[in-house]
């Protein structure tokens, strides 16, 4: 879908349902957190959030419909799937021109000083006066060559020995658990295109006071071709379908609550939406009571691809964690949130843990493509278990099928019960954590 017209649809819908609500931009803004010019850019589509959650926040003010809850996301999936496209194509350096002695970044490599090249451990070029049959130009196009692969001899190398020297094989070490990468993203592994190992992600990982290590199966990225596949086959040789898990999404503030081990005076207020990952990672935090993970499910091409189901795995199961329990919800502010459509239910008490339809919700099979994605809502509830856990979707399109191993970047996602647990909130404009019901409201 074009860039235009995918970002112009998302707007159109964003400044319908903004004028519904009779509220003006400066309004909304506040509500929202952000500024009312980055609003007034969203709304007339000459930018794309970067996120959903300030999208969905704002159709909420809006008093938006599930319906068109559903339909603003498959929007902006398809308005954010142009951007990063186009953001990926300008990344690109253009190839010098064959035969140009004036191609993009020749004066740069020209002037680096032989003893670079020999310290990045190439060989150094001959001179040009000693070049016999060939004029000085060929001589200096060699000699940029021998310079430049010094400079990738030197970046594999120094690549190499830092992978080696990192916990994890790249992991910074300083405990983050690798919260540096983008949180909540799924980790896929496709049936028939991955590597052998088929072993489930491991619980070990999970665990928020040690370094996590993606100890999981080898993960190939969804819709993309097997190593060594020659050009333009990776939409029939790959997996046709793309997942993107959000584990940290909120239903609303009021049902959302973290565990963490440590005391409230060493906690940060609670975040917004948007900055639920990195509060988690900040704070060594893991889902309490239950866990609301969105699932967006595209089609990597215009064939139809169906999604035949979702399974739960539990890769570990213990006594729930004897950490504190932290409330994200501002005691005496009103949560509510619509009823989602294509919603299920898990309980990660139960032996065999399944998804379960909301009610008034259609089950599967459903049917996605590249320009009709599915948005999927999870809700896992537990109570007397600290789990980790998986899910396995599986797909199918024509003769093809497989499944994706979809789980937070390589590490289970991780619900534990909080039953019993000391219990806090945060009072509006307070300066710390104070135990759960003790705040006076006015």
């Amino acid at each position: 879908m074009p860039e235009h017209t995918a970002a112009a649809d998302f707007a159109a819908l964003l400044r319908e349902l903004k004028d519904r609500s009779g509220l003006s931009y400066g309004v909304l803004a506040k509500r929202l957190h952000m500024s009312t010019s980055t609003l007034h850019r969203y709304c007339n589509g000459d930018a794309v959030p970067a996120d959903y959650a300030p999208v969905e926040r704002l159709a909420r003010l809006c008093k938006a419909h599930p319906e068109e809850l559903v339909e603003l996301h498959r929007r902006w999936v398809l308005a954010d799937a142009v951007r990063g496209r186009k953001g990926a194509a300008a990344a690109e350096t253009p190839p010098e021109e064959a035969g140009s002695g004036t191609g993009p970044g020749q004066e740069a490599s020209e002037a680096a000083p032989p003893a670079e090249a020999a310290s990045a451990g190439a060989p150094l070029a001959a001179p040009a006066d000693a070049d016999t049959g060939a004029g000085p130009a060929p001589a200096r196009r060699r000699a940029r060559t021998a310079v430049l692969a010094g400079i990738a001899v030197a970046a594999v190398a120094a690549g190499v020995a830092l992978a080696v020297g990192l916990p994890g094989g790249g992991s910074d070490g300083d405990g983050d658990g690798g919260r540096h990468r983008p949180v909540g993203a799924a980790g896929v592994t496709a049936e028939g295109t991955a590597p052998a190992s088929s072993s489930p992600p491991s619980s070990a990982a999970a665990s928020p006071s040690s370094p996590a290590k993606d100890t999981g199966p080898a993960r190939t990225p969804a819709g993309s071709a097997p190593a060594g596949a020659p050009s333009g086959e990776g939409q029939k040789s790959g997996v046709p379908v793309t997942v993107r898990a959000e584990p940290y999404a909120w239903e609303s503030p009021c049902s959302q609550r973290y565990l963490a081990d440590k005391p409230a005076s060493e906690m940060k207020p609670p975040p917004l939406e948007e900055g639920a990952a990195a509060w988690v990672a900040a704070h060594g935090a893991v889902s309490s009571g239950q866990q609301y993970l969105r699932l967006t499910v595209q089609g990597t091409g215009p064939e139809t691809v169906v999604v035949d189901g979702l399974t739960v795995r539990v890769a570990g199961k213990r006594a729930p964690l004897a950490w504190n329990d932290y409330a994200m919800a501002y005691p005496g502010v009103g949560c509510g949130g619509g009823v989602q459509t294509r919603a299920f239910a898990v309980s990660l008490d139960s032996a065999r843990p399944s998804l379960t339809p909301e009610p008034g919700n259609e089950d599967f099979p459903f049917k996605v493509s590249e320009s009709d994605p599915e948005v999927y809502y999870l809700t896992a509830s537990v109570s007397a278990y600290d789990v980790d856990w998986y899910l396995e979707l599986k797909w199918s399109s024509g003769d093809r099928s497989g499944t994706l191993t979809v789980d937070d970047e390589g590490r289970p996602f991780r619900t534990s019960g909080n039953k019993g647990r000391p219990a806090y909130e945060f009072p509006i404009g307070g300066d710390g954590w104070v135990p759960e019901g003790t705040t006076k409201l006015e």
